[in-house]
């Protein structure tokens, strides 16, 4: 064998041995993500078995669940350049160094991951719940690391970025078990306002699920053209506040029918001016 041969067939050994080392390694890589992911599965699995058994609120264990899941990956895919021989410490250094870029450049992302953090921490709402927030009414579904999900009245899923939920003003009808319904009800001038007033405080107390606690307000709110208005306040919990709404509303529409109330309407008194004679005549 010339030594051409012999160079060949070494080249052939190195790269089969190579070959074969690379190989194994992609194969334990792979067995390790593999098996990682199932024991990021189990561990999160286990935190969030624990938490709910605590009876920890839904919003901090979807929030943990996010956060353990994150953080977890991150460890595995570590270990996983470890295997591989990359110094895990250096590429440490360049995570840190690329999340300070980032961060720069996703400014409006951390801000809405603080806001999360803030939320999960004060807790002006939970999952559920229903709310005002950042101009759209709606039931809490998700409150994530960077946005907040509700469900608007419409049924239409709306993904709110959290800085804009947390920086505005939020509203949760939730929070008071008791909720009180606005309503107005406009008068004709000739109608008899006491009369009006003892009628709707009857026809509040019979609609059901309004509250007994709190008894019905029915008094003048303001003057129209068209008459006096009564503001018209009945009380019922949350879980019935649109049922007694409507009921309410049918209520005050009764009450003009029953009582043969005039239409309210605005008067006006049109006076002409006389002529005055022309110069001609």
């Amino acid at each position: 064998m010339n030594e051409v041969e012999v160079a060949a067939s070494s080249i052939g050994d190195w790269i089969i041995t190579k070959g074969l080392s690379l190989l194994g390694a992609i194969l334990a890589a792979v067995v390790i993500w593999v098996v990682g992911k199932w024991l990021v599965g189990v561990a999160r699995r286990l935190v969030t078995a624990t938490m709910t058994r605590r009876k920890v609120d839904d919003t901090l264990i979807r929030y943990t669940d996010s956060a353990l899941d994150i953080l977890l990956t991150i460890v595995l895919i570590m270990a996983i350049l470890g295997w591989f021989g990359v110094e895990t410490t250096t590429f440490a250094a360049l995570i840190a160094a690329g999340g300070v870029a980032i961060g720069m450049a996703w400014s409006g992302l951390l801000s809405n991951f603080a806001a999360g953090v803030f939320m999960i921490v004060l807790r002006p709402f939970k999952v559920g719940d229903f709310v005002q927030v950042a101009g759209k009414m709606g039931t809490v579904e998700e409150i994530g690391l960077f946005v907040v999900t509700i469900n608007t009245l419409d049924n239409v899923k709306t993904i709110l970025g959290n800085g804009k939920v947390f920086g505005d003003t939020i509203q949760n009808f939730t929070a008071n078990p008791t909720r009180r319904v606005e309503l107005v009800a406009q008068l004709s001038h000739d109608t008899d306002v006491r009369d009006a007033i003892q009628r709707l405080q009857e026809k509040l107390k019979a609609i059901p699920n309004v509250s007994t606690d709190n008894p019905p307000e029915v008094d003048v709110l303001t003057f129209t053209l068209a008459g006096p208005v009564l503001a018209v306040r009945p009380y019922t919990h949350n879980d019935h506040y649109w049922q007694v709404y409507f009921d309410t509303n049918l209520a005050i529409r009764d009450i003009g029918g029953e009582a043969g109330y005039s239409v309210p309407e605005q008067h006006f008194q049109v006076q002409t001016m006389p002529v005055a004679p022309s110069k001609a005549s």
